[in-house]
């Protein structure tokens, strides 16, 4: 019995030898196969050259500037190596005297450790004008490596700067959003530059390279290029966009100049800053300059911008009178100036009244109190409910990032926001749209080219991404007696421009005949025991009013939308009325608007 068992361990032991063995030579071939693959080949990737942003005409408005990046090689911080790393650094000092000594050993103990064994980055950007006279001496040092490394500049600066946007170096977020970004090592940060990244960007090629045991590539097996160098053509005129800066020096503000189908010829935010301060790191100096500046040159207007529209509104809620059982076409009011509801007095920007007032001259002459009785007959609910079917109160679509909402009040709105009820008085606040009404400009526009047409509009900035045209998109938001009723309003937009005793008509001078509404939009309230106002000259420049005009044209045949606010720029015709008028004739001059729209 005890030689059995001996007899059994013993082949029982062999038994196992024998498996582990064959695990050994067989089995796990294929894992010490891929093993040694991944010590001996090695996948390289290759970062993609950012597309280019041209304007309509093919301008350059975002390119990149030929350049490159110098790398030191890994563990030359070491004690054995502090010799050769100040070797190094003492050669590309004589060579290149320009950079800063203290910041190169700090980018490059940041990344050195014993897990490194890439070369490492110490010079994100050196001219090609730089480098190339010491091209050939860099090369030669092992040490040393200069990698082509492009640079996004723009070379109209400041012109477009919202629009357009700027890149710069990627944080934790953008590369936890998209690994690509790691390698690139920059991402758009605003504007189109970050509406539009991932196919700016491109994708990234590789190289699948043979290396030795001292990582030195012996051989390169196979690479795929990346998917660079993607253009996108925008639908703005950089002669336009930086004609229109000219017209707003020394105010702030925003301007809209946009086709009736969408696409965005010009848009401004001012004030505007220079986009290239931003590609390479800002100064503390700047940026504390312009990020205490009141007139915030860092936000875009355009769209983060939120205003009370005041008088702009009146168009489209005139369309809601005229067209509603509760109010209808032939409503009319004596105006006296001020009408008494409960404990306030709500008063008319026109200190004796208009008089007998219908529809179309409560829009030429901007009555208050024709808007202020027929909010009482219409009700806030579809007040606020037209209005944001117009496109007021929600996103225009616009393709640039983070775009604002604003508010079209509400009982809704306000139970939700602060629990409270609504107010009579809020209702007629909201009729002028003021109160807690709040619009951007690239609503105004969208709000504006719909009074024009009869259709909503998405606003576009992209005419072409490489060989793909955008489409304009629009909207059928009004009913059929609202298309019906909409000449009407039309007409008394032409008449506020056109016709005597109209808002805007003693400020304009075109050549091309044009519609539109002005607004006033009061930054600070009037106290109830004021009996007269201050006129807007002689108050501080911060509590002036907000200066607005909405305008298309030409009249006839709608071309274009152009919007205007000047913040603080007080009566909306006397602050804007030149502005829109040499906008205007720069279109006809640059052969945008048609000879159909012009005076003759």
């Amino acid at each position: 019995m005890k030689i059995k068992f001996i007899l059994f361990m013993f082949a029982l032991t062999w038994l196992t030898l024998l498996v582990r063995v064959f695990l050994l030579s067989v089995e796990s071939n294929s894992y010490y196969e891929k093993l040694s693959y991944n010590n001996t080949i090695k996948i390289e990737q290759i970062a993609p050259v950012r597309g280019e942003i041209v304007d309509i005409n093919n301008r350059p408005l975002a390119i990149n500037e030929l350049g490159f990046k110098i790398q030191l090689a890994p563990h030359l911080t070491l004690k054995k190596n502090s010799d050769i790393f100040e070797s190094e650094l003492a050669t590309l000092l004589s060579l290149l005297p320009h950079l800063d000594k203290e910041k190169i050993i700090k980018e490059y103990k940041k990344s050195d450790s014993y897990y490194n064994h890439n070369f490492i980055d110490i010079v994100e950007f050196v001219s090609y004008e730089q480098i190339m006279p010491v091209y050939s001496i860099l090369s030669l040092r092992e040490n040393i490596n200069v990698v082509s490394s492009p640079k996004r500049y723009y070379p109209h600066n400041e012109a477009a700067a919202h629009v357009v946007g700027y890149v710069g170096r990627a944080n934790k977020d953008d590369v936890q959003d998209d690994p690509l970004v790691e390698l690139i090592g920059y991402s758009g940060k605003s504007g189109i530059e970050r509406y539009y990244n991932e196919y700016l960007q491109g994708l990234a090629g590789k190289r699948e390279i043979k290396v030795n045991a001292n990582n030195q590539e012996v051989e390169e097996l196979s690479s795929q290029m990346p998917v660079e160098d993607r253009k996108l053509t925008l639908n703005i005129d950089i002669e336009l966009q930086k004609y229109i800066a000219t017209l707003f020096e020394n105010k702030a503000g925003a301007v809209v100049v946009m086709e009736v189908n969408g696409a965005v010829l010009s848009a401004s935010s001012f004030p505007e800053y220079d986009l290239n301060t931003f590609v390479t790191g800002i100064s503390s100096e700047i940026w504390e300059k312009l990020s205490n500046s009141l007139d915030k040159p860092f936000t875009n207007k355009l769209i983060h911008g939120l205003y009370p529209p005041g008088s702009v509104i009146k168009t489209g809620l005139g369309l809601l009178y005229i067209t509603s059982p509760e109010v209808g076409q032939n409503f009319s009011v004596h105006c006296t100036a001020s009408l008494p509801v409960g404990s306030r007095v709500f008063r008319c920007w026109k200190r004796d009244g208009h008089g007998s007032t219908d529809i179309k001259k409560a829009i030429r002459e901007s009555c208050d109190d024709y808007f202020y009785k027929g909010s009482l007959k219409l009700g806030i609910d579809k007040m606020s409910d037209g209005l944001m079917r117009y496109g007021l109160g929600k996103k225009t679509g616009v393709d640039l990032p983070n775009e604002f909402v604003g508010t079209v009040p509400s009982r809704e709105w306000k139970k939700k926001k602060y629990n409270k009820s609504w107010y009579i008085g809020e209702t007629i606040n909201t009729s002028i749209g003021q109160g807690d009404f709040l619009t951007t400009p690239m609503q105004v526009a969208q709000f504006t080219a719909l009074m024009a047409t009869g259709k909503l509009p998405r606003p576009y900035f992209a005419s072409m991404l490489g060989d793909k045209l955008v489409e304009p998109q629009l909207q059928e938001v009004l009913d059929e007696g609202e298309l019906k009723r909409l000449p009407t309003i039309q007409r008394a937009m032409y008449e506020v421009c056109n016709v005597a005793g109209g808002t805007g008509t003693n400020y304009l001078k075109t050549k091309v005949k044009i519609a539109g509404k002005t607004g006033t939009a009061q930054v600070v309230g009037i106290l109830q025991n004021i009996k007269q106002r201050e006129l807007e000259h002689e108050m501080e420049y911060y509590t002036r009013s907000h200066a607005w005009f909405a305008t298309y044209g030409p009249y006839e045949n709608p071309q274009y939308a152009v919007v205007v606010m000047v913040e603080h720029g007080g009566h909306g015709g006397a602050a804007t009325g030149a502005i829109v008028s040499k906008i205007y004739d720069k279109l006809l001059e640059l052969g945008y608007i048609k000879t159909e729209g012009i005076e003759r």
